[in-house]
């Protein structure tokens, strides 16, 4: 959205997410099945389970861990199948960034650049993937927080 009417956005926060290039090339396309093993047949979306939430939320443990693996739907294939197309530069927007150091990549590798040059103010949250279950009050000050440092 931001993108498209960016006027009405004050600020793109990427929360421990896939951060756009700068181009409007078709980019983000991965197969998710690679990592998480092939689909049902006739499904479209990859199950929600506890190896998934192993890997990338292993912070999320009892009473929040059972309300996860109960209510979470399916992510749906077309998620990660599908290319991002920006209408502009995300060199162009008021970006920040929220990264998670207990889901994958080093995190002060890509602070340093790994993935390109950041183009807006971040912070670091010591959680998982899921810091709105594990830590929604230090994620919701980073929220509001970020937009202030533009």
């Amino acid at each position: 959205m931001s993108d498209r009417i960016p006027e009405k956005i004050k600020m793109t926060v990427y929360l421990d997410s896939f951060r756009p290039k700068d181009t409007v090339e078709p980019q983000g396309i991965f197969d998710p099945t690679e990592e998480y093993g092939p689909l049902e047949h006739g499904s479209f979306a990859i199950p929600f389970s506890e190896a998934i939430l192993g890997n990338i939320g292993k912070d999320v443990k009892g009473q929040n861990k059972k309300w996860m693996l109960d209510k979470c739907t399916p992510w749906p294939i077309k998620l990660a199948t599908d290319p991002i197309i920006l209408a502009r530069s995300p060199d162009l927007m008021n970006t920040g960034y929220i990264f998670c150091s207990m889901s994958g990549d080093p995190v002060d590798e890509i602070i340093q650049g790994k993935w390109g040059k950041l183009n807006g103010p971040f912070r670091v949250m010591e959680t998982g993937h899921y810091p709105m279950i594990t830590k929604p009050d230090e994620l919701a000050k980073y929220l509001l927080e970020l937009p202030e440092l533009q």
